[in-house]
């Protein structure tokens, strides 16, 4: 139990600066291209552990588990381009209440991948926050586009990253953990930059640097949290970045929301609230024997 209070700050911090890395993205890829947004944040955030990997001469490189390492480095990445693209299109909160539906995903994905069942009470909270994400969006037929999908995307991509941070921290130090992230993220994203490199007033790479200072902020709190306590006890959390995403949505682009948005956002924080109620007493389930 002593480990979820810090974990939830952590969490609640990680989606507090991601949000702002968020509306940040929003106004650069206004004036630059997406993948020139998505690549100058790995690369800042890599220029950050340069003098890691000065210090221990290569040893931040030792891993037992490359192949993790690389599931967890796409699918972040690939989270990333999807969320980014969709904040062009729809609002930062719609944006954000679909890739923040990931915690569904968590669940599904241990099932299929690792075989491990969720205790069932956990599944209470987890289906109360979607519900909540149902409520805001209210996804009828007539008012979901590609971009709604791309997001919905992030939001699978996000859980495998979920998981496979997880995964990670059991075996590989948290420096490990980052740099390669950031390495195989620049490595996939740089070329596509380079290819729609075009020109931006001076602010904008002003901007594309601290933005890339918050995403490695963001990415460091991120793994301490999920060092902490599993995915599926940590991660309905992650709705509180909804509220978030409301303010700034509210601020910056006048996205007044509607009082279905604020029924679903009661939801998400009674979530949130929930799964701390819970506490981190439930140990994970066995995996299920092959059938």
């Amino acid at each position: 139990m002593s480990n979820l209070p810090r974990a939830l700050v952590l969490s609640l911090l990680t989606s507090l600066v991601a949000s702002l890395v968020a509306a940040g993205s929003k106004l650069a890829a206004q004036y630059v291209s997406v993948h020139v947004v998505v690549a100058s944040q790995y690369l800042v955030g890599l220029c950050l552990y340069l003098p890691l990997l000065w210090r221990e001469r290569g040893r931040a490189f030792a891993t037992q588990r490359p192949g993790l390492h690389l599931i967890r480095g796409l699918a972040g990445v690939l989270a990333f381009y999807a969320y980014y693209a969709s904040l062009g299109h729809i609002s930062l909160v719609d944006a954000t209440l679909l890739r923040n539906s990931a915690p569904l995903f968590v669940p599904l994905i241990a099932l299929w991948a690792l075989q491990i069942r969720v205790p069932a009470k956990r599944w209470g909270p987890l289906a109360f926050g979607f519900i909540g994400v149902i409520v805001i969006l209210r996804p009828w037929p007539a008012s979901i586009d590609v971009w709604h999908l791309a997001a919905l995307f992030a939001a699978a991509m996000m859980a495998t990253s979920m998981i496979a941070t997880r995964l990670l921290t059991k075996t590989e130090s948290n420096e490990s953990v980052l740099l390669y992230y950031f390495s195989i993220a620049l490595a996939v994203s740089l070329p596509f930059a380079l290819w729609h490199l075009a020109p931006a007033p001076l602010w904008v790479w002003g901007l594309l640097l601290l933005l890339g200072l918050g995403l490695a902020l963001a990415l460091r709190l991120y793994t301490l949290a999920y060092r902490a306590v599993k995915p599926s006890v940590l991660s309905p959390a992650s709705y509180l970045s909804v509220v978030f995403a409301g303010v700034w949505g509210w601020l910056f682009w006048q996205e007044l929301p509607t009082l279905w948005s604020l029924l679903g956002i009661g939801l998400v924080v009674i979530s949130a609230c929930w799964i701390l109620w819970l506490g981190d007493d439930v140990e994970p389930a066995s995996p299920r024997p092959p059938a």
